[in-house]
C-alpha cells in the first residue's frame, strides 16, 4: 500500500469517529425519572406531566414504577419502566444529585445520552435523597448538580434541557421561595428553587390550582 493510501484510509477513519461523535452529540437526549415516592401522590403526578411537556413524550422515561395502575397512568406522558434504574446498567449517563462535586455544562451535556433524576418530593430543609437513595448505587454513571439548591423535578428537568440546549449555569435566572396567595388572608410559601421564564418563575399551573385547593 503506497504512502498516498495509508493517508486516505487514515483519514477517512478519522473523518468516521468525528461524524459518529457529531451524530452522537445532536442525539436527542433521554430524561429518566426515578420514582423514589412510596406511592404515585397528585403532586408528583402535576410534575411528572410538566416535564413530558417540557421534554415531550417521546424523550422521558419513568423507572421503578411497581403499581399497574400508576403504569397505565403515566404511559400517557412517557415511557414506563418497573424496574429500578439502577438494575438497567446505562451508558453515558449523568445522574442529577445537588450533592455533585461538579457542576453540569453545556459542553459535556451533549456528550451524554441519558439523564437520570430523583423523583422526589422535596423536604425543607433537604434530606439529601437523591444521594442516598439513587446516586451511591450508579456506580458506573457521572454525576452533576445543577447548582446546591433544592429544585423540583420538572423545573431540574428544565434547566438541564437549557444547558443541553447551550445555555450556562450561570447565565440562568431563578427565583427562591416562591409564594401562592390562597385568599385574601392566606398564601403558601414554596422553599425552593425556580427557573424563571418570561419573568415569572415556572410553575405548572394545575400545580397551583391544587395548591390553592388542597395546600401542601
Amino acid at each position: 500500500m503506497s504512502q498516498g493510501s495509508r493517508r486516505s484510509g487514515s483519514n477517512l477513519l478519522i473523518d468516521s469517529m468525528l461524524r459518529r461523535n457529531k451524530k452522537r452529540h445532536n442525539r436527542k437526549k433521554i430524561y429518566i425519572i426515578e420514582h423514589l415516592e412510596p406511592k404515585l401522590w397528585k403532586w408528583c403526578l402535576i410534575e411528572y406531566e410538566h416535564i413530558s411537556k417540557i421534554v415531550g413524550k417521546k424523550y422521558l422515561w419513568f423507572g421503578n414504577i411497581k403499581n399497574r395502575k400508576d403504569a397505565e397512568c403515566l404511559g400517557k406522558y412517557g415511557k414506563v419502566i418497573t424496574k429500578s434504574i439502577k438494575q438497567l446498567n446505562l451508558k453515558n449517563a449523568c445522574v442529577l444529585d445537588p450533592e455533585a462535586k461538579k457542576t453540569l455544562n453545556p459542553k459535556e451535556a451533549k456528550s451524554f445520552d441519558y439523564f437520570i433524576f430523583g423523583g422526589i418530593l422535596g423536604d425543607y430543609p433537604p434530606k439529601k435523597r437523591t444521594q442516598k437513595e439513587l446516586s451511591k448505587f450508579l456506580k458506573n454513571c457521572e454525576k452533576r448538580n445543577i447548582g446546591k439548591e433544592q429544585m423540583s423535578t420538572d423545573n431540574a428537568v428544565f434547566c438541564v434541557k437549557k444547558i443541553v440546549d447551550g445555555k450556562n449555569l450561570r447565565k440562568m435566572k431563578f427565583a427562591d421561595k416562591i409564594e401562592i396567595k390562597i385568599n385574601a388572608f392566606e398564601s403558601v410559601v414554596l422553599p425552593y428553587r425556580y427557573n424563571v421564564v418570561k419573568k415569572k418563575p415556572l410553575i405548572s399551573k394545575k400545580l397551583v390550582d391544587y395548591i390553592k385547593i388542597k395546600g401542601i
